[in-house]
């Protein structure tokens, strides 16, 4: 903590944060999810990290965003720790990766494969990266309640988005039933599990990522499905947190 009582990277306060957390990628998106929030306001803006309190349902919560990649989100998830909370789910956008996985689905993650970039320096290989059950379970139950397309399983943290000249290995995932593929989620339920943080993530797909998905159109973010998606996802996430203990105490 710095000597003005902000914690050094993301320049959220240390104390007097809400005990649940929602994150996301992009600071725009932190943003239109605050304007959902009761008496929303920014508490913090430094680099990537843009951080709103308020209330849902009339239940305290934080929106922050993280950015792009697991070594950057990690300062944000284990700030957040430092500054008491207790529960965080992650909202993001993934590449689908098995037929009948669509455009605008939620994909809420069982547990994520570790190839983040950043857990390999922090624990062994071994280690496993896993959502809280009950994160699980209360996302599954919103996404009933609001009609929501989503499935649940395994997802594929991956530090790359671009290619390069590595033939990515794509095949041996789709074939083991992974559902898609994002950059951070592993990052999260690595740190949160060390920190016994409460956590797990709800993904929105944005498109296809493996080749033999036919019928695809590319990826393309930017379109009227993948927002309803990602506005649907909001409210799933934030129902969600707050049906949640707050962490506070051991289950």
């Amino acid at each position: 903590m710095t000597a003005d009582g902000l914690l050094p990277v993301t320049r959220i306060p240390r104390t007097g944060m809400p005990p649940r957390a929602l994150v996301v990628g992009d600071p725009f998106r932190a943003e239109r999810i605050a304007g959902l929030l009761d008496d929303a306001r920014e508490v913090a803006h430094a680099r990537e990290y843009r951080t709103f309190c308020g209330r849902w349902q009339g239940t305290e919560v934080l929106v922050s965003s993280h950015g792009v990649g697991g070594p950057g989100a990690i300062c944000l998830f284990t700030e957040l720790a430092d500054a008491g909370v207790g529960t965080i789910i992650r909202l993001g956008t993934a590449g689908a990766m098995q037929p009948g996985v669509g455009d605008g689905d939620l994909v809420i993650a069982e547990a994520a494969v570790r190839d983040d970039g950043v857990t390999a320096q922090l624990v062994p290989p071994e280690y496993p990266a896993v959502s809280s059950p009950e994160v699980v379970q209360a996302l599954a139950a919103a996404a009933q309640r609001h009609r929501a397309p989503h499935h649940r399983g395994i997802v594929w943290t991956r530090a790359a988005f671009y290619p390069g000249l590595l033939e990515l290995p794509m095949r041996p995932y789709v074939t083991a039933g992974v559902l898609a593929i994002e950059m951070e989620l592993s990052a999260l339920l690595v740190v949160g599990t060390l920190r016994g943080v409460t956590c797990g993530g709800v993904l929105v797909i944005d498109g296809v990522a493996a080749d033999e998905l036919v019928g695809s159109t590319g990826y393309d973010p930017h379109r009227e499905v993948v927002a309803a998606g990602v506005a649907r996802g909001s409210t799933v996430a934030l129902d969600a947190l707050v049906a949640l203990p707050a962490g506070e105490e051991p289950a």
